[in-house]
């Protein structure tokens, strides 16, 4: 059971920083301006899910997908790492938004769970490319026993939705007690971290195709 609650922490450590639930809580409380406290609470409980089901989607089937296109995983490291800083960049250095409205000037109704808040804001392409990238990993080199591998997975999707449920679900409350400025930095801090983790995803897909070349080179030159 030890190892199994590790590979939850760990994975949790290299989630969170991905989903940054302080934007999206930021973001859900643009949207649901004017909806009563039953509807935000089931866009909340909606949103948790669509994430859930995406990054469970992404672990067990986005390998697959990588294979029919042909998609190496140093590619999919380097491309990820890139779309990791490009993200955290505009974390560190924030657009000012306008929630959207309708002509009468009241806040939309139609649900938001899926887009933007579960994807692109929260399951959006660096925690895609992340998820992959862990997938691929986990199955050719890892100290933890296969059976946590198998059930570990599921339960860290499910406990990091879980957190952004509870946070949505708080957000007025957690509105109250940072404030606007206290969101902003949390979201600040989060974007640095995203920047050094893509930077460190886009230096092991070149050290692993760096290797790779060197191996194929020695091959060659052993080889009468």
């Amino acid at each position: 059971m030890g190892n199994l609650f590790d590979a939850i922490i760990l994975g949790l450590l290299a989630l969170l920083p991905l989903i940054n639930p302080p934007t999206t809580v930021a973001l859900f409380l643009a949207l649901s301006q004017g909806l009563s406290r039953e509807e935000k609470n089931r866009q909340a409980l909606l949103t948790a899910l669509n994430v859930f089901l995406i990054m469970t989607f992404t672990y067990y089937v986005g390998e697959l997908i990588m294979s029919v296109f042909n998609i190496s995983i140093p590619g999919l490291r380097i491309a990820g790492g890139g779309i990791l800083i490009i993200i955290g960049a505009r974390m560190l250095f924030p657009q000012p938004v306008q929630p959207s409205t309708s002509r009468d000037g009241e806040a939309p109704r139609a649900s938001f769970a899926f887009v933007p808040l579960a994807m692109p804001s929260t399951a959006g392409p660096g925690t895609i490319a992340m998820i992959i990238s862990a997938s691929a990993t986990l199955k050719q080199n890892t100290s933890f026993p296969s059976w946590v591998i198998l059930i570990a997975p599921p339960l860290i999707f499910l406990a990091t939705a879980l957190i952004l449920w509870g946070c949505l679900r708080a957000s007025d409350l957690i509105m109250k007690i940072t404030g606007p400025s206290g969101i902003d930095a949390i979201s600040r801090v989060m974007g640095f971290l995203l920047v050094c983790m893509g930077v460190q995803f886009a230096i092991n897909g070149a050290i692993e195709i760096l290797q790779t070349l060197i191996v194929n080179n020695a091959q060659l030159l052993r080889s009468p």
